[in-house]
């Protein structure tokens, strides 16, 4: 019954392309970005699997040190097996998306300004050590619990071409520009599936742009986790709909700068 009104109150925008072709290399009036952080391995594997049945590129933001004897998990929602790089550089490998979430999770707005910039810093480095064609300039930092300020924000710019953080989900389409700020939200403790339909048939029923949403884990995993069967039904909607498409965010950032002319 979802599927089926999902269909019908969207179909009437499918011809809206907002003129945005000839400003950039967007073609599609609705851009979705579903964003899933933390980097549990079991449900990242999964993640993937359900993209590539769409052929679909996943957008995954995980935790440098996750892997590490070293790492603690801050909430009882993160205990649990995460991947390492060599699982990342899998992904990657796949056509897959992965991209910085944080050293170690911590809340990066409770710390003085220079030790939160050492983490960021640690937490760049070790990507660009541990990833393979790790490119910081099509990098995106995903910051822990979508939690920053300006200064932060600014420090990550000089180092990254895009930070992502607390705000608006509906993001406007970047133009001509070679920073991005970029707002979204997540759903939690509990399962986050009506949310998750409700702010895509939300945004769907508006004039298009670039909805980010933040997910994490699937079925039991993690804070607010999304069932499989959800997200596989979701995108699965999604590709029946010629004026959505769904991409990762740093495919979206790499379209326009590849199409700016002031490159």
């Amino acid at each position: 019954m979802y599927r089926r009104a999902f269909i019908q109150k969207t179909f009437i925008l499918g011809g809206l392309a907002s003129g945005l072709s000839s400003f950039t290399p967007i073609k599609k009036s609705h851009i979705i970005t579903l964003s899933f952080d933390d980097g549990f391995k079991k449900s990242f594997y999964r993640i993937a699997e359900i993209f590539e049945q769409f052929n679909l590129r996943a957008c995954l933001n995980v935790i440098a040190s996750g892997h590490l004897s070293s790492y603690k998990p801050p909430t009882h929602y993160m205990e649990l097996e995460t991947g390492n790089f060599d699982d990342w550089n899998l992904l990657k490998k796949r056509g897959h998306e992965i991209m910085p979430h944080s050293w170690d999770h911590s809340d990066l707005t409770h710390m003085p300004l220079e030790k939160a910039k050492e983490d960021i810093t640690r937490c760049l480095d070790y990507f660009a050590e541990h990833l393979e064609g790790y490119d910081a300039a099509k990098a995106v930092y995903n910051f822990a619990y979508n939690a920053s300020n300006p200064e932060l924000e600014q420090y990550v710019l000089g180092k990254v071409v895009a930070v992502r953080s607390g705000g608006p989900t509906i993001n406007p389409y970047p133009r001509t520009t070679s920073k991005f700020r970029l707002g979204c939200q997540s759903f939690g403790p509990e399962n986050a599936d009506p949310w998750l339909k409700q702010q895509i048939s939300r945004f769907l029923a508006g004039s298009g742009g670039w909805l980010i949403l933040n997910l994490h884990g699937l079925d039991e995993e993690g804070w607010g986790p999304v069932s499989s069967a959800c997200l596989k039904d979701t995108l699965s909607q999604l590709s029946d709909l010629k004026h959505v498409e769904v991409l990762p965010t740093g495919e979206v950032i790499a379209r326009v700068l590849k199409n700016d002319p002031t490159k």
